[in-house]
């Protein structure tokens, strides 16, 4: 425990001090909060801008940071032999990767704090009172999860060079399709659909139905988030490769 804690720890401090990942983490989603919260850029489901747009950047904090700055960080780690040094210490293969995993909760958590403060000084009244940031910790937790697990799957399988434009692609595609920046019930039938069998766009449309609405997120998302949280950790952690 006290190793899984140290690398906790190590993981943190490196993820704060890159300057790649504050501007991919933090920056980056509070340029999208004020902009699209303040211009008619993109279509809201009806009521002021913020109250859609701060569920959804809060899910795209998660998107940023479990899946994207990790996966791109941990594949240039493998591909520099670090991860291949780091197994055969008391640390662990199990252990590595829980740590990855925690540091990325942890980092999650100061950004919910930092952009849910920019979101209510930018005039968000959330719904759902405490049942409702119950509800919210577990979808961020469980959707984080997930998220998690498909990072690591791809920094684990792909080349580090591979893996940055997978991830960033992913990234992308995730903004656009999974309710973050457009309603995903202005989205077509189709593409709606799928995008709630995603970790994020489960997330996404669960967050919004408690924090903008003050609802019970929908029996489906909860199936999706729940599956990915179990599904792609355990994917990651059987075929991921340290060399």
């Amino acid at each position: 425990m006290k190793a899984l804690i140290a690398q906790t720890r190590a993981e943190v401090r490196m993820t704060l001090r890159r300057g790649e990942t504050a501007l991919l983490t933090l920056v980056i989603p509070a340029l999208l909060l004020v902009f699209l919260s303040k211009t008619r850029f993109t279509q809201s489901t009806g009521g002021p801008r913020i109250d859609f747009m701060a569920p959804g950047i809060i899910a795209l904090c998660v998107i940023s940071t479990s899946l994207v700055a990790l996966s791109i960080a941990t594949g240039f780690e493998r591909s520099y032999g670090v991860l291949r040094r780091l197994r055969v210490t008391p640390l662990g293969q199990r252990r590595l990767l829980g740590s990855k995993i925690a540091s990325v909760l942890v980092t999650q958590a100061i950004q919910v704090v930092l952009l849910g403060a920019l979101s209510l000084l930018l005039g968000w009244k959330p719904h759902g009172g405490l049942g409702g940031g119950i509800l919210t910790a577990i979808l961020l937790i469980s959707g984080s999860a997930g998220c998690a697990g498909i990072g690591l799957f791809l920094a684990g399988r792909l080349r580090a060079e591979v893996n940055l434009a997978a991830a960033n692609g992913l990234y992308l595609v995730l903004l656009l399709g999974s309710g973050i920046v457009v309603p995903l019930s202005k989205m077509p039938g189709l593409v709606r659909h799928i995008a709630v069998l995603t970790p994020s766009g489960a997330m996404t449309e669960g967050l919004h139905r408690i924090l903008q609405f003050g609802l019970m997120p929908t029996w489906r998302d909860w199936a999706s988030v729940l599956a990915w949280a179990v599904l792609s950790p355990l994917l990651a952690a059987r075929t991921f490769r340290f060399d």
